[in-house]
């Protein structure tokens, strides 16, 4: 746990959260202080989207019930559908440049249907 209870070291109840987190005081040592707790939540949990967490893994994650909840940390995954892009279109252009000046049909050849 980041913050915890000053007397006992347990968790800090959603009420008192804000005054017992002396949460201004740690977003102003920051330089952060218009961040929330919840922006903290969020960007955790995109990042394990962006890591590959499935659905089930973000619900699990957050203590939702449902998947519409889990899928607005799904947007990050947009990044990771570019890099995949950007991967083929790299294997590709890789792909013609070695094809180039060559007379047969090379490792793309012929389709040839599969019953």
């Amino acid at each position: 746990m980041v913050f915890t209870g000053a007397t006992k070291g347990g968790v800090l109840r959603r009420g008192n959260f804000r005054r017992a987190s002396r949460w201004a005081d740690a977003v102003a040592a920051i330089g952060a202080p218009g961040l929330h707790f919840h922006d903290l939540r969020h960007t955790g949990n995109a990042l394990a989207a962006q890591s590959g967490a499935s659905l089930r893994d973000l619900m699990d994650r957050m203590g939702h019930d449902s998947v519409r909840a889990a899928m607005i940390y799904q947007h990050a995954t947009s990044e990771a559908g570019m890099a995949i892009a950007d991967a083929l279109n790299d294997r590709i252009t890789a792909a013609r440049a070695s094809d180039e000046g060559q007379d047969d049909d090379g490792e793309a050849g012929t389709l040839v249907p599969v019953a």
